[in-house]
């Protein structure tokens, strides 16, 4: 059960980390100054996926699932949450 966990994790974050960078392209194709405010002034992402629902729906949902994949990840095996905090701890 932990090595299910674990594969749910890793899956659930590359699917977060790839679409959070495919949420910043779009967020550059509406506009330059959508895209740097995107990345750089905080809230600005929020605004944009608010103001630009059509466009940013399906990588949003897409970074949900990994998300949610992340923390059934967590569930299944709690232990490694445990294990890197101690890590971060020495």
């Amino acid at each position: 059960m932990e090595f299910a966990g674990l594969i749910s994790s890793v899956i659930g974050l590359l699917l977060m980390i790839i679409f959070s960078i495919v949420l910043l392209i779009r967020a550059f194709q509406t506009s330059i100054l959508w895209g740097l405010g995107y990345l750089f002034i905080p809230l600005v992402g929020l605004f944009f996926l608010f103001i630009h629902w059509d466009v940013a729906k399906s990588p949003f949902m897409k970074c949900f699932l990994g998300l949610v994949l992340v923390v059934v990840g967590g569930v299944l095996n709690p232990g490694v949450g445990q294990a890197l905090l101690d890590g971060l701890e020495n």
